[in-house]
């Protein structure tokens, strides 16, 4: 299959590299910078190389914020019969843009990041195809990823945003808070150095990687959890409430079983 990516940055070059042995791929971006060390594929910087390559699908891998105009300044470029493609972490607008469109599509997310992740072995991460895409566009998902040994997640556009809001705003603003509080000071325990192992990876991702997941319109009922949560915790230390400390622990813990 002759595809396109959008964007030769982390997602666009792993997008690359993992297709290209098997497709006739080509990149575009405009940084000429971006394009330097990728090899067995067609290096693109103006749109009348996409016209002459003539893709069939194009995988859109900018960032959130950029995503839609991306997708609006090569469209003329293209055949009509291209499937186009996201890999969005926040879906927000997206149906309504497919739709207008008029153009089969398939929107994904893989839910790793290239500079956190191990790349040779993603059995452990998960990638997410949404239902409502053209069925070849899934079809096609469905082996790349499943390759990969990826665990596969179907869900709509609006169960995605949902579940994202969940899986990882919370997990992101723990790693932000906790990381928010250190000061220059040595602590030897084994729990706060896993923590700050977390927090470092966290924070070696891309700032619009961080600022799309927690700009999730589903975010901020998750951050209010949260915040009730340290209310409750802090009136039981506050009040020196063992008894009621106790049987938090034990809610927890059902909490985890009940997850895990």
């Amino acid at each position: 299959m002759k595809i396109l990516i959008l964007g030769a940055g982390n997602m666009g070059s792993f997008f690359v590299e993992s297709l290209c042995l098997e497709h006739d791929v080509a990149v575009f971006d405009t940084d000429k910078t971006r394009l330097r060390y990728l090899f067995h594929t067609r290096r693109f910087v103006n749109y009348e190389q996409i016209e002459a390559f003539q893709p069939e699908m194009l995988i859109n891998c900018v960032s959130l914020q950029h995503t839609l105009r991306a997708f609006e300044d090569v469209l003329p470029w293209i055949p009509e019969t291209c499937m186009i493609s996201d890999i969005t972490s926040v879906k927000t607008g997206l149906p309504e843009y497919y739709k207008k469109t008029g153009r089969p599509f398939v929107s994904t997310h893989p839910m790793f990041g290239p500079t956190f992740a191990n790349l040779k072995e993603l059995s452990s991460q998960s990638a997410v195809i949404i239902s409502e895409s053209d069925e070849k566009g899934k079809s096609f998902f469905r082996d790349f990823y499943g390759a990969l040994k990826l665990q596969l997640h179907e869900y709509t556009f609006d169960q995605h945003d949902q579940t994202t809001a969940y899986s990882l705003s919370i997990p992101f603003t723990s790693s932000l808070v906790f990381a928010a509080c250190m000061k220059p000071q040595e602590a030897p325990g084994t729990t706060f150095k896993k923590h700050m192992e977390t927090a470092k990876g966290l924070m070696s991702e891309d700032n619009y990687l961080l600022s799309e997941i927690l700009l999730n319109p589903y975010t901020l009922p998750q951050l209010e959890n949260i915040e009730q949560a340290l209310v409750n915790l802090k009136n039981m230390i506050k009040e020196k409430d063992q008894k009621g400390l106790h049987a938090y622990f034990q809610q927890i813990r059902h909490n985890l079983r009940e997850t895990c």
